[in-house]
């Protein structure tokens, strides 16, 4: 576990990006099918209906075995779709089995735009992020775009709403001691990764 003590977020963004970079490629299909274990069976996983995930890009924990363990079961999974530049926005876009993808701003490939297949965000039933580090307290260190944070800032302002469920995926070895967060950080229900469960 790192400790983030004054190090400033630019810091441990590249700190723990490069921690996951360094992983082999063994190391992360071994870390994919842990995290695959920790959550395919969960009640959580297993209740919802609407899912949304990520596509692994930069040596984020691969969530795809349990994207596809969603389709398999007649679930809806949703992936991100970013607006074009240099608008800042995020949709959460239905997956269809056989949907082309493409790369977006960042070289992350995503489903091309279709608006008639986007969610609102309040009527997903589970939503799993990614992130770059994270605490025992439900504390997020994301990219730094904010895509996420704006996308779930509903929350804030629902204090009684209990959906999406939001979990976080990492590896190990992006867990810190304590995360310091903005007024704007969404905070999680837990953090998941392949070594178990945190909040």
């Amino acid at each position: 576990m790192l400790e983030a003590g004054n190090l400033s977020r630019p810091v441990l963004r590249r700190q723990l990006r490069q921690a996951r970079r360094n992983l082999s490629p063994l190391q992360q299909k071994q870390a994919a099918r842990a995290l695959y274990r920790q959550l395919a069976q969960h009640p959580l996983f297993r209740r919802a209906r609407d899912i949304a995930l990520y596509l692994p890009n930069d040596g984020e924990i691969d969530p795809r075995p349990l994207l596809h363990a969603a389709q398999s079961r007649g679930k809806a999974v949703y992936l991100p779709v970013l607006s074009r530049w240099p608008r800042t926005r995020m949709r959460f876009q239905r997956l269809q089995l056989h949907d082309r993808l493409a790369a977006n701003r960042f070289r992350i490939a995503e489903p091309l735009s279709n608006p008639k297949r986007q969610r609102r965000t309040w009527t997903l039933d589970l939503i799993l992020l990614p992130l770059v580090g994270f605490d025992e307290h439900g504390g997020r260190l994301g990219m730094g775009g904010g895509f996420y944070d704006r996308q779930l800032a509903y929350r804030q302002l629902r204090k009684n709403w209990h959906k999406p469920t939001l979990l976080g995926l990492a590896h190990e070895c992006q867990k810190v001691d304590r995360l310091e967060l903005a007024s704007w950080d969404v905070r999680l229900q837990a953090v998941v990764t392949d070594g178990g469960w945190y909040g």
